[in-house]
Order: structure tokens, then sequence, then C-alpha cells
């Protein structure tokens, strides 16, 4: 147990390192983040009154066919860096990482439970979240949240990686509706794209939208063409003319739209492998 509050308060203590170096960053969030987290607590409020039979039954089923509890607490990182416990369905085994610690979850990875299988692949597991967006320390949209294990890897790696956390996390996002989990560095560096894109630019409008093409995903309704119609199609590329670190982002019409990142991600070059510091790719 010493342990592990020791290795809480080392993760908690570099990020706060890490945001000190990094408090120049020039990035601006959109206007609309004055108003974005009362008008996310009263869609929360309702959206949990609609669910909570599905979150309830999703719990008992989960309570019935596998052992551990059915809601599962972890840490993961806010806004300006602060930690808070994010609820989830437990969707492994209860012992999932007592021998590796804090790491990212892989394509048929072997600690998810059968049922915890399907609810991953309907969302189902991420409504205890709403519950989060209530007590302000998450928004329906917004960034996805990291670990606080991990983020000093990423910090290190990806140039411009805590402007992400000058907003609050969300459930979902324009990343996530527009690109799969990740794989390596370079996704997280298209995501960042993305999440930096959504900062500048969100509206209450762009956020209904998100959130509607969210819920044709949770029916299995992903597609380029509802992303087209709801105007959300985001196009992120490694301009190969220019550094191999550099990640552009632009609308489905090649538009500009102000992202501005000539350096989204510039790796130490100390490391002869950047891309091994991570462990496996996220949800």
């Amino acid at each position: 147990m010493t342990s592990v509050i020791n290795r809480e308060k080392n993760c908690n203590n570099e990020i706060s390192v890490l945001l000190a170096e990094n408090s120049n960053v020039d990035i601006k969030p959109s206007a609309y983040f004055h108003c974005k987290p009362l008008i996310g607590r009263m869609l929360a409020a309702i959206l949990l009154i609609f669910l909570m039979p599905v979150i309830l039954t999703t719990i008992i089923v989960v309570r019935l066919t596998s052992r551990g509890p059915g809601i599962y607490r972890q840490r993961r990182v806010g806004l300006n860096g602060r930690v808070f416990t994010m609820y989830k369905i437990r969707t492994m085994r209860v012992d999932a990482e007592s021998d590796t610690g804090a790491v990212w979850s892989i394509d048929n990875d072997p600690r998810i439970t059968l049922v915890g299988w399907y609810l991953r692949k309907l969302h189902l597991d991420e409504f205890p979240q709403l519950v989060n967006v209530l007590y302000g320390q998450m928004a329906l949209v917004g960034p996805r949240p990291e670990r606080p294990e991990i983020i000093p890897v990423l910090a290190e790696n990806i140039l411009g990686y805590l402007d992400r956390l000058s907003v609050q996390p969300g459930m979902t996002g324009l990343a996530q509706v527009n690109l799969l989990p990740d794989c390596d560095l370079d996704d997280v560096r298209k995501k960042l794209a993305l999440d930096l894109t959504y900062i500048k630019q969100a509206t209450l409008f762009l956020d209904l939208r998100i959130i509607i093409y969210t819920t044709c995903i949770l029916f299995g309704l992903r597609s380029e063409m509802a992303l087209r119609l709801l105007g959300l199609m985001r196009r992120v590329k490694s301009d190969p003319a220019m550094s191999t670190d550099t990640t552009e982002c632009t609308t489905s019409n090649e538009a500009d739209i102000d992202l501005l990142l000539n350096d989204v991600s510039r790796y130490d070059e100390d490391r002869p492998d950047s891309q091994s510091v991570l462990p496996s790719s996220p949800r």
C-alpha cells in the first residue's frame, strides 16, 4: 500500500513539474468553455435519468459473471493536471494489472472478460462517467483523459501534449469520432492534433454533433458518410514534404481550420526508438 501511495505522489509531482515547465504554451480555448461546464452538467443529469437502468443492469451482469465489483475506479488526469477518480463498468478481471502496473489495453486483451468484451464494443462501460461530469471532473465532449502514470511518457515524447490539459477531459471527442484506438505514438500525435483543434474551435453546435455521432457509434453506425453529413470529418496526416514529426489537420474539404501545429510532436533525438516507450494500445 505504501509503495502504491508513493507511486501516486511521484506521478502527481511529475505532472505538476511538467505543467510548470510548459506554462507558456500557446493555446487559447474557445469562449464556449466559459459556459460549457454548466451545460454539460445539465445534459449529464438528464442522460443519467434515462441511462440509470442500463447502468444498473450492466453492473448486475458483471457481478454475476465474474469475481469483483461492478464499478471500476481508475485515476485519470483532468483540467490543469488535477488527478481524479474516473468511474467505469469493470470489463477486466480484478487482478488485471497486479503484475504489470498501469498499461494500455491491446486487441484481444486476455485480461478482458467475455461480458466486458461486449460492453467495450458497445461502449456501455463508459456510461458511469456521467457521474464524473456531474461532479465537474469531466465534460461530455473533450480530449479523453489519460492515466497519470502514462502522461509523463507522452509529454516527454510529444511536444504540446500537455496543452490538452487546458480544458476538462471528455467522455467522447472529435478525435474519438474520427480516429480508431491508438497503436503507437504517431496515432497519439494525430489525436492530439484533433484535440487541439477542438479546444480552439469548440461550440455547443459542435458538441451536439459529436454527441449525435457518438450515439450512432453505440448502435454500430460508424460511417464516413455520417461524419461528412454532420460536418465532423477531419483528416489528420503527416506531411511527407516536411519533418516526419509534423502533423497537420484539415477538414474534409481540405480547408484550413487554424490548428496550427507545425510541430505537434518531436521525439527526443537521444532515444534510439521512441515508439518503444509505450507498453501497448489504449482504448
